[in-house]
């Protein structure tokens, strides 16, 4: 997707509450996905948003108590349908105590990711923090090229910030490379990367959440993706940074931390494949990013080279 923005971080004195939009087409691996995030939640409280319940089977050994407008689920985390109406959701959502620390958006296997993105602009107190985005890697090339369904898969990848391949247990070599390829020729620069099973650490996903032990235990997930904290010494240009953060070759699928601007404010920055939020924030003692990337293609020596050249 590519967009960068820059808004303050606190609206009417609260701080905007991060949505991720999950999307995929019918079978892509949504329903997994969600119920192994929420599984790994790890303290946050996350909302998860669905057009219906029975869209998205929630596991049962999750859910704690049920109504018609909200299931509550263990750890504090919660799942509501919003039907037609996204935008009244979320209103509501805000309005909770203990607000949610992060909302998350399943989306149809037909609705078109941007087009919710859209909406959500229209609410305040809410941030986009990134389109996710599945494929089936043993679907997802034959579906695109399906008259009739290959225009929703192509715009829902074109959407994307993260793509997940998912099933590469049941694909072989050759055809994982194949569709890694041309994922990454459709979706224009969002980062790929690849699940089995639905397996992602929530890092990689949500991105880091906030807390003082979030950099020393990012997105280690059975060795599938590393992560590396670097300090940021002085005053930077936030949105440089940010975009060469972002260049391919480093293999970064999301960062997150603060650096202090070149005029002395203190700014987080946060990265979710081919698109960077660049927000103004409290003053902070110390400044450092945490970057996350899947192990075979992370950088850590280039990503070491950038951060030191701010030094000097």
């Amino acid at each position: 997707m590519g967009i960068g923005c820059w808004r303050p971080r606190l609206q009417c004195g609260r701080a905007l509450i991060p949505v991720t939009i999950v999307g995929g087409y019918l079978g892509a691996g949504k329903t997994t996905l969600i119920n192994n995030m929420l599984r790994n939640a790890s303290g946050q409280r996350l909302a998860i948003l669905v057009n219906e319940f029975g869209e998205l089977p929630i596991d049962e050994d999750l859910i704690e108590a049920e109504s018609d407008e909200m299931i509550s689920l263990a750890g504090g985390c919660i799942c509501c349908s919003f039907g037609d109406n996204l935008v009244e959701a979320l209103v509501g959502l805000s309005k909770l105590q203990p607000a949610p620390d992060h909302i998350v958006v399943e989306a149809s296997g037909v609705a078109i990711p941007g087009s919710i993105a859209a909406s959500l602009s229209l609410v305040l107190g809410f941030r986009l923090n990134a389109l996710v985005v599945l494929a089936d890697g043993g679907t997802a090339l034959d579906l695109a090229r399906d008259k009739y369904m290959g225009d929703t898969i192509l715009r829902q990848l074109e959407d994307a910030d993260l793509v997940v391949m998912t099933k590469t247990d049941l694909v072989s070599e050759a055809q994982r490379t194949s569709v890694m390829d041309w994922l990454k020729k459709v979706a224009r620069g969002a980062a790929v990367v690849t699940s089995e099973l639905g397996g992602l650490p929530n890092s990689v996903l949500l991105g880091p959440a906030d807390g003082p032990s979030d950099y020393q235990r990012a997105a280690h997930h059975d060795g599938l993706f590393e992560s590396a904290t670097f300090p940021v010494p002085g005053r930077v240009d936030a949105r440089s940074l940010a975009d060469r953060l972002m260049h391919p070759e480093l293999g970064v699928v999301r960062a997150k931390g603060f650096v202090r601007s070149t005029q002395g404010q203190t700014m987080l920055v946060q990265i979710a494949g081919g698109r960077a939020d660049i927000t103004k924030t409290a003053p902070r003692q110390s400044h450092d990013l945490v970057c996350i990337g899947p192990s075979e293609t992370f950088d850590r020596a280039a990503l070491s080279t950038v951060f030191d050249e701010l030094g000097r």
